[in-house]
């Protein structure tokens, strides 16, 4: 089963940490191992199995989950939230590719030479202008491996549409993304409220999203988001800063 990174109150990189393996309830816990004979004394039903660690307990009460898991729901469920959206809609994406970048015609475009960013507005650069009109911010950051991936390298190229809409992207180089301790999964933030986590399979295909409103794990996520943002570069710097290396 997948593990999956949920916060650290290390400021270095090092433990303690939480972990959520996913599609449990459980949750992985990484810290100092405990070796105090008279603590170890007083533990009790302990089996040969067991070790025990120590954690700060705001760790927990930060980055724990405190409801009851969430459900995998369709991608339809939440597209809603892209129009009735208060203030912010806020995006981490870390992935080096998408299924569905491959399977759209753009994408043959892209491969052709066509300028795709150039192209008339599409449904969602049309709902990007009308929400920012309203005075609504569309943010994203994108975590971008060096070099860029193939799949990373169109969606450079298509984000200067998004831009043109009025989406403010930015760009952060993996290994400066993990250095942060950000999370290595995609998600939406919407009003910093509410938290839509999408699940993809191995081949990069959407399954589903997780919707969570509890607040340690959308408090968590704001911080993430606060972070990635003070970091990432504008997408037309980043792209010259990748042509230059390239």
């Amino acid at each position: 089963m997948t593990l999956r990174f949920m916060g650290t109150t290390s400021d270095d990189g090092d433990c303690p940490t939480l972990y959520e393996i996913e599609g449990t309830d459980n949750v992985l816990v990484q810290g100092e191992r405990v070796t105090d004979p008279e603590h170890l004394a007083r533990l009790r039903d302990v089996k040969e199995s067991e070790t025990f660690v120590v954690v700060p307990r705001n760790l927990l009460t930060r980055y724990a989950p405190r409801e009851a898991a969430a459900e995998l729901v369709l991608f339809t469920e939440v597209t809603h939230l892209f129009r009735d959206f208060k203030h912010m809609a806020w995006r981490l994406e870390t992935r080096r590719g998408y299924a569905s970048d491959l399977q759209g015609a753009k994408w043959q475009r892209w491969q052709a030479g066509e300028d795709i960013a150039a192209e008339p507005f599409d449904a969602w650069r049309i709902n990007v202008r009308e929400q920012t009109e309203r005075g609504k911010r569309f943010e994203r950051v994108r975590v971008v491996d060096v070099p860029p991936t193939e799949g990373q390298r169109y969606l450079l190229a298509s984000g200067l549409g998004n831009v043109a809409a009025g989406k403010d992207i930015r760009n952060l180089p993996r290994t400066e993304a993990e250095k942060l301790g950000l999370p290595d999964r995609d998600f939406w933030l919407f009003d910093s409220r509410i938290l839509v986590r999408l699940v993809f399979d191995d081949q990069d295909t959407t399954l589903g999203v997780f919707v969570s409103e509890d607040p340690a794990e959308v408090l968590a996520t704001c911080q993430a988001r606060d972070k990635a943002w003070h970091h990432a570069v504008r997408t037309e710097k980043f792209q010259r800063r990748v042509r230059s290396t390239t």
